[in-house]
């Protein structure tokens, strides 16, 4: 039985290897060979009979199952007796040369399984295939593979058998004329050789040690005569490649003299298959096994051939190299091994060779012949060593190459060059320089690959190799280290070695790391006469400068200061102590911060401090003079580098500030003003950097220094004392005034301040004004250069700022004041001064734009100026203002979406211009002072440009807020001219532009403010009516006309509650004079604020009242104004108030759709409460006192009929909407909110799917059409409106928001979605609406006799849902919602039937503590839904399923244990329904059955546990995820049930929600758990699985013989009488021919473990 069996699984797996889809054939060989592990013999004999008796089957599968025997063989070599051995020989040789053609796939597996036999039955499978190697026959293909492979996989096995075999076969290579034959036999003699050569090298091991080379050497040779001389000149390409491979090692089995003699001859040949073959690597690894076995006997012929070998071999390392080809990197290789074998053999020639060839025009020659030289300098140094001078002095010409590659290869011989000592002789130093030169590359500058053919290597990447060997070079290599050091050091100053900072720093820290540990006290430099080696001076000067840009050149500071810390010795004796913390500090602050976070400006001062802190420390005058003198030798190096120049004039400013030699320090600064390049403007500002600097501690002599030169010829066009001034041009002459002008402002700055005011008038502004304006014919005329004005301004404003921060600055008296503010005005506006030629100055900068920093930096210098004594007269003060801002204020603002570069120095002028503004106020802070700020802008406040008023209400803002910031009130005295300021300032909250409203609201707070302050009120003092302003902004942001006049009501109304009554006259009439502004939204905001304030302050007289609502309407359907609208609302408020049934009545009576003009009068009936709350009954008895719809047939065949809507509940709900809309409304809304709520709920439940009357279906679509509609008139819409807008009016817009994220609104307006949106509104009322819920609980109460269905079911879903709420219990509303929900429990309807029972559910989420209490009912509730029969699709049975599950946690365990069986067996069907949500809820309430009894589960529910347990595995697999979820769920909580703890651990461990889950893996250790634990299962539980073998799903197929397969895998072999074999081996038989591939492998897998039962 057991071998029938076995045989059995074996028929029908190999039976499906003819299955089509390539995946199910993978896995029936993958279950053949699983089978094989256990039964090896018989796997082999049914795959032996299989073939036998299948003698049509397909090569292709016979493929297969010839791959399978490979396999079993290969695994169970040493398991199998001659006898199957012998059988499986036999087969595979007969399925190998079955056919005389060629089919590789098959022949070639057969082949495999011969040479897998072979490795232990060699003595049969060469028996087998000698048989079939018979000589005079030409044999089999596959026969000579076969040997071929066997003599490589059993070497000691097979060649003692190679003599004959080579007997055999030599006839046979003359016989052999198709290529494919002649491949085979060179593939065997190349597999031959190499095996004989590998028996002959491990001879000591082998089982026949007197087997000698010459015992093939005359085979071999025969052979080699027929390859080389006949097959070799074939014009198959492939043969030819097969015979050269073969060659290779053959020739080190020739004997000595015959390859000798064939060397002339066979060499040539070789080479000659250069020129034929694309792919070369198989000739070159051939050519150099040649060459080896011709040096290993000490071959001359090499000598005569050696020409021709290297112009073949030096022209395929020249071949381009593709990364992406291994061929090619493969043949270069070998090349390369070819030249290893020639440098040893003829070192001489081979460099006579190759080093002219540096010398040739193409490119590709001079990088190979680098590569082979660099390769021989490494693989033949003991050859080299002697040609080291030889070699360095041909790498003169390859120094000198321009070309990337090129000089990538320069660096890598260098590279190797360094390793073997060649840098140690003369010339060496070129080398490195070389290295230097490469590393000092501009990545910027190189060029860019030209195609993805192109080999050009981006110069780049020769400056990253050399860098890189540069650091390897010296940290690697020993002996470089007296070479690069201190030679390195030669390179740091010069300055077409910068870029190569970085690594030449890296570098010289670890040489002088070394010499530390060597020599620790010592001089790491020592100069012996060396006058090449920089001074320590320029050394510190040269890493001093370069670290101001730290991020250059791969971070050059941090490499420079690191090697100022290492050489602190050299640089000074003293210094060692000081830099061991300086610069550990400085390099902390580099490495917190990147090139674009750190502060330029911040790292300078630092590095300043780091010397001045050196030069305190040295405090030698001798080296600090030393030290400026070297850094002014090395300005002239930075001139392509502003940056570091400019730094390094503050270093010499530093430096000579430290020296106390005053000779040297004038000598210097005389020497920069000469040698300056003045064109430049970073130079300019460094040099006054430099002199400021400098003045710190050397002021009279810096002055000193300035004047004399400010004395000279220098301005003079004609020749002068300094004759480098002598042919400058009037625009140099001026860029020499800004350098001194500048000059004189860092100065000033700079200066002592006890120094600075005796020499500020006479020394400082005096040379500045003299440099500024020059006299022509004893006239001064000043400069028309706008950079001189700039620099002007900008030193003014240094001088100013520092004559201010002395401490006697507030009583100095600048006498100079008015000249200097007069020669700022041109630069202002320059209309101002029309004696200046101001039209040069408008052609330079036009007065709508802004293009440089002067009149910003004028208007700082006016600033400074100002708040020196003595003050302005008034008209220098008004001229000053004036020009100010007209140089500001027209400038036209950059377009939308235009990257502008004009804005930062745009608002960087404006808060210079609030800066002076406020300053100049600051003189006079009265209301008169500030009127007279205010006048100046007036006319601006009141221009046509936005942008111009914009900006004038931002300064008036300014001014009033430091006007109040620095109010003080000695007496109180009255705000005179508060009304005027308000009146101007009040309209523009309704000004176009946002910006201005925003100002205006700020002028009028600070007035309201400075009012309060003169009232006597403190300064902190908060009023509550005036803060209501700030919260008003917010409201004036909106572009809404509308909310923007609300606004400025709001405005007026606080005004109104604080202006002195003697300043309402001059308010109103200039707010009169506002009326006929020209911006008529400022216009209707006069006209707002001035109704206002006549009703706040009790002068208000109302108009007549409009006779009647019609005569109203038609008036606003001929006039539009906003006055005539305002005018006709506040009437029908007036008419409403005395008539309101009157009014609700007519209004009523107005076409549907309501026009705007109708919507605007019914939201005027909102203004009053009591008017509202009144209107707001009469239209809910409107709309609940009608019929919602009436029915009717459109068509008499019409299978139901249509619900059209009834006229007057759909207009009131439409004017219901209306007026909630009005904000006004709110109190009435509340006051009947529960009523609204409930009748508007119900509304919208029977309005769902009802249509519009046919009239108003036509007007609908004509005003669709047109675009006029801006509400829709469909019933259930409108419906929906309304409630929204009573929601929001009512105070509980979360609800709306809520409703508005989720989709509820949406879903209430359709069929569908009405039952889910309803419950979303109960969701959100509940959560945000508690305290209303009683009043409209008892309103839906009275809808339980509803007539209409769908109000009972809209009423019962949102009741329902409220239950999901704790807030239900909280207002002890639990008892009176359960009983009136279970007395719904008996409706007619499904639907409210179904939503009874998730109401009676949701009390496990809202008031869980009470379910324990009504257990008992809301359980019976439950099974009587599970009964319910009169549900044809079992929703109700669904919903009690979803309920029980919530509710079976909470419930008593008493109350439980009745209903357990009940409900386990009714749930049982629904696992595999076609529903999902059938599926996922059964199984869902029997995973909370299982949690509920746990450590208590009765036998009675074992029994339906243990049933349960194969579908809930199998449906892990479901293709829908909830289904899945639900299983894990169940799973994991029916584990304790089965009172196993490894299974409880696996469930809990890899079925937790949200964890991927590895299905195979966790199946096969659940079985193994089951099968260790429950053995006695395992019949059912196949059983349960074979069932599922015909579910509809696939995946579910699939799992089923998984499940299948490891329960048999797992089980023991006893239990196998509990298995139906018969039904399962059919079973699986039929899952092979299912249609899903995924399941037929599944079959396939399980088969191969049934192998158990055998």
């Amino acid at each position: 039985m057991s071998e029938s069996y076995v045989k059995r699984l074996f028929t029908i797996l190999l039976d499906a290897v003819t299955d089509k889809d390539p995946q199910v054939q993978e896995q029936v060989c993958g279950a053949l060979c699983a089978l094989g592990e256990s039964q090896p013999e018989e796997a082999l004999r049914a795959c032996e009979e299989h073939l036998r008796l299948h003698d049509k089957l397909a090569h292709p599968y016979r493929t297969m199952i010839l791959r399978v025997m490979e396999t079993v063989v290969s695994s169970h070599l040493g398991e199998l007796d001659k006898g199957l051995a012998r059988a499986s020989i036999l087969l595979a040789s007969s399925e190998m040369t079955k056919v005389k053609e060629l089919v590789c796939d098959w022949q070639q597996a057969a082949s495999n399984v011969l040479v897998a036999l072979g490795k232990r039955f060699i003595s049969s499978v060469m028996e087998e295939i000698l048989s079939k190697f018979q000589p005079g026959v030409l044999p089999h293909h596959f026969v000579v593979q076969t040997l071929a492979n066997l003599s490589v996989s059993n070497v000691f096995g097979v060649v003692p058998f190679l003599t004959s075999i080579l007997s055999t076969m030599l006839p046979m290579l003359s016989a052999a004329k198709p290529d494919s034959m002649r491949v085979v036999f060179c593939c065997a003699l190349q597999r031959f050789s190499e095996s004989t050569l590998e028996y002959l090298a491990d001879l000591d091991q082998a089982p026949d040690p007197t087997v000698r080379k010459d015992a093939f050497a005359t085979d071999i040779f025969s052979a080699y005569d027929i390859l080389f001389h006949h097959w070799l000149q074939s014009r198959e390409a492939k043969l030819r490649l097969a015979v050269v491979e073969a060659l290779g090692p053959m020739s080190h089995l020739l004997p000595s003299e015959k390859l000798e003699e064939q060397l002339p001859k066979l060499l040539p040949g070789v080479l000659g298959l250069y020129k034929k073959h694309a792919e070369t690597v198989h000739v070159s690894r051939s050519l150099g096994q040649i060459l080896e076995a011709a040096a290993s006997v000490g071959s001359r012929t090499l000598d005569v051939q050696l020409d021709s070998l290297l112009a073949a071999l030096h022209a395929q390392i020249c071949v381009p190299v593709e990364s992406s080809s291994p061929l090619v990197m493969s043949n270069q290789k070998e090349v390369l091994r070819c030249f290893t074998v020639l440098a040893c053999c003829s070192p001489d020639r081979l460099l006579a060779f190759l080093l002219p060839k540096l010398d040739t025009s193409n490119e590709r020659t001079r990088v190979g012949t680098l590569q082979v030289v660099r390769h021989i300098i490494n693989s033949a140094a003991a050859q080299m060593e002697v040609k080291q001078p030889f070699i360095l002095s041909s790498m003169k010409l390859p120094l000198l190459d321009t070309n990337s590659k090129v000089k990538r290869a320069v660096v890598q011989v260098i590279s190797a060059m360094a390793h073997h000592g060649y840098l140690e002789q003369p010339g060496g130093e070129a080398m490195i320089e070389y290295i230097v030169q490469q590393c000092a590359l501009p990545p910027e500058a190189e060029p860019q690959k030209l195609g993805a053919n192109s080999e050009a290597l981006a110069a780049d990447s020769v400056r990253a190799i050399s860098v890189s060997t540069l650091y390897l070079v010296s940290t690697t290599v020993d002996r470089m280290g007296d070479v690069l050091w201190p030679y390195l050091f030669e390179f740091l100053v010069p300055v077409r070695f910068t870029g190569a900072l970085t690594p030449l720093c890296r570098s010289l820290v670890h040489l002088a790391q070394k010499r530390q540990e060597a020599g620790a006290h010592a001089l790491l430099i020592q100069y012996n006469g060396n006058v090449t080696l920089p001074s320590p001076y320029a050394m510190a000067t040269r890493l001093l400068a370069v670290s101001s840009s730290p991020y250059l050149g791969d971070g050059r500071g941090a490499a420079s200061l690191r090697l100022l810390s290492v050489l602190h010795r050299d640089i000074h004796p003293m210094l060692g102590q000081r830099w061991a913390t300086a610069i550990p500090l400085l390099l902390e602050h580099l490495d917190g911060y990147t090139e674009e976070t750190l502060s330029r400006k911040e790292w300078e001062e630092k590095l300043l401090m780091f010397l001045r802190d050196t030069l305190a420390v040295v405090s030698d005058n001798t080296w600090i003079c030393q030290l400026s003198l070297e850094m002014c030798k090395q300005l002239p190096s930075y001139n392509g580098t502003p940056l570091e120049k400019n730094f390094l004039y503050k270093c010499i400013g530093t430096t000579l500030g430290a020296a106390s030699s005053k000779e040297v320090v004038r000598k210097h600064l005389q020497e920069l003003l000469e040698t300056a390049r003045y064109q430049e403007e970073s130079e300019r500002e460094g040099l006054a950097c430099c002199f400021g600097i400098c003045a710190s501690s050397h002021l009279d002599d810096t002055l000193a220094q300035l004047e004399d030169f400010v004395k000279s010829d220098v301005f003079r066009k004609s020749a002068g004392i300094f004759n480098i001034f002598k042919d400058r041009s009037e625009n140099e002459v001026e860029k020499v005034k800004s350098a001194l002008i500048l000059c004189y402002g860092h100065v000033a700055a700079r200066a002592p301040r006890e120094l600075l005011l005796a020499r500020v008038e006479s020394d400082i502004f005096r040379n500045m004004s003299q440099c500024f304006s020059t006299k022509v014919l004893g006239i001064k005329v000043e400069t028309k250069d706008l950079g001189l004005r700039l620099c002007l301004a900008q030193s003014v404003c240094m001088a100013s700022q520092a004559v201010r921060s002395s401490s006697h600055g507030s009583s100095f008296q600048l006498l100079r004041k008015p000249e200097l503010v007069a020669q700022m005005m041109p630069v202002l506006w320059p209309r101002a001064i029309p004696r200046l030629l101001p039209q040069e100055f408008i052609k330079a900068e036009p007065s709508d734009s802004l293009r440089t920093p002067m009149r910003k930096k004028a208007m700082l210098a006016c600033t400074y100026l100002a708040s020196l004594e003595p003050a302005l007269e008034g008209q220098a003060q008004a001229d000053l203002i004036h020009s100010c801002l007209h140089s500001i204020m027209a400038v036209l603002p950059e377009p939308e979406g235009v990257d502008s570069h004009q804005e930062p120095l745009y608002l960087d002028t404006m808060q210079a211009l609030k800066d002076l503004l406020t300053s100049l106020l600051q003189r006079n802070m009265t209301p008169q002072g500030l009127q007279v700020m205010v006048e100046h802008l007036s006319p601006w406040i009141k221009s046509p440009r936005g942008h111009e008023r914009v900006r004038a209400l931002g300064l008036s803002a300014c001014l009033l807020q430091h006007f109040l910031k620095h109010l003080h009130i000695s007496a109180l005295v009255p705000f005179h001219n508060l009304g005027l300021l308000l009146g101007l300032f009040s309209p523009r909250c309704a000004d176009l532009w946002p910006a201005t409203r925003q100002e205006a609201v700020s002028c009028v707070y600070s007035l309201l403010y400075l009012q309060l302050g003169y009232e006597g009120f403190s300064r902190d003092y908060q009023d509550d009516v005036v803060e209501q302003l700030l919260t008003l902004k917010d409201g004036l942001g909106h572009p809404d006309p509308a909310i923007l006049f609300h606004t400025c009501h709001s405005v007026a109304q606080i005004i109104g509650k604080r202006l002195p009554p003697d300043q309402l006259i001059s308010l109103l009439l200039t707010l009169f004079e506002g009326l006929g502004d020209p911006d008529q939204n400022c216009s209707r905001a006069a006209a707002v604020i001035v109704n206002c304030l006549l009703k706040e302050r009790g002068h208000v007289l109302l108009e007549k009242v409009p006779e009647i609502v019609s005569v109203l309407c038609s008036k606003l359907q001929e006039t539009h104004g906003e006055h005539v609208l305002q005018a006709a609302q506040h009437s029908v408020y007036v008419l409403a108030a005395r008539h309101h049934a009157a009014v609700v009545s007519s209004l009523l009576g107005s076409p549907l759709p309501f026009d705007s003009h109708t919507c605007t009068l019914w939201r005027a009936l909102a203004v009053e409460p009591g008017l509202a709350t009144q209107v707001l009954g009469l239209l809910l008895e409107k709309m609940s006192g009608d019929v919602p719809f009436k029915e009717s047939r459109a068509f008499l065949l019409s299978s139901a009929p249509d619900r059209v809507a009834t006229l007057p509940p759909l207009a009131a709900t439409c004017a219901l909407y209306e007026v909630a809309s009005a904000p006004a409304s709110g109190p009435a809304v509340l006051e009947l909110y529960p009523q609204l709520f409930a009748a508007l709920l119900l509304r919208v439940s029977c309005t769902v799917g009802v249509q519009l009357p046919r009239n108003l279906q036509a007007k609908e679509r004509k005003s669709a059409s047109s675009g006029l509609a801006s509400r829709s008139l469909e019933p259930c819409s409108s419906a929906v409106d309304a409630l929204q807008a009573v929601l929001l009016r009512g105070g509980n817009d979360d609800v709306v928001q809520r409703m508005e994220l989720e989709g509820g609104w949406q879903l209430l307006r359709t069929s569908a979605g009405h039952e889910e949106g309803v419950t979303r509104l109960a969701s959100a009322m509940a959560k945000f609406a508690g305290p209303r819920l009683p009043l409209m609980m008892k309103a839906l109460f009275a809808t339980q006799s509803s007539v209409y269905e769908m109000q009972r079911v809209s009423s019962t879903a949102f009741l329902a849902e409220l239950l999901s709420s704790n807030t239900v219990n909280d207002l002890m509303l639990l008892e009176s919602l359960l009983d009136n929900l279970l007395a719904r429990q008996k409706d007619t309807c499904a639907r409210v039937r179904r939503l009874v029972l998730r109401g009676l559910a949701n009390v496990a989420s809202g008031s869980p503590d009470k379910v324990r209490a009504h257990g008992p009912q809301l359980l019976t509730a439950m099974i009587g839904g599970l009964d319910d029969g009169d549900d044809p699709h079992s929703l109700v049975a669904l919903e009690a399923m979803v309920g029980l599950a919530r509710l079976l946690d909470l419930v008593e365990a008493w109350d439980l244990r009745s209903v357990l069986l009940h409900v386990a067996i009714r749930i049982r069907p629904f696992f595999d329904s076609e529903k999902v949500e059938f599926r996922s809820a059964s199984i869902r309430l029997f995973g909370h059955l299982n949690k509920a009894c746990q450590g208590d589960c009765e036998d009675v529910f074992l029994e339906q546990l243990v049933g349960g347990l194969a579908p809930l595995l199998l449906h892990l697999q479901d293709p829908q995820p909830p289904v899945a979820a639900a299983c894990r769920f169940a799973l994991r909580m029916c584990g304790p049930n089965l009172e196993c703890e490894e299974l409880a651990a696996i469930f809990q461990k890899h079925l937790q929600e949200g964890r991927g889950l590895h299905f195979g893996e966790f199946l096969n250790t659940t079985c193994k758990h089951l099968m260790h634990h429950f053995p006695d299962l395992l019949g059912r539980l196949l059983s349960t699985s074979l069932f599922y073998f015909k579910s509809s799903w696939e995946d579910i197929r699939a799992a089923a013989p998984m499940l299948t397969g490891f329960l048999a895998l797992h089980a023991e072999a006893e239990r196998r009488p509990q298995v139906d074999l018969e039904q399962l081996l059919a079973a699986l038989q039929l899952l092979l021919k299912d249609p899903a591939p995924a399941v037929r492998v599944k079959a396939a897998e399980t088969l191969g473990r049934l192998v158990k039962f055998a």
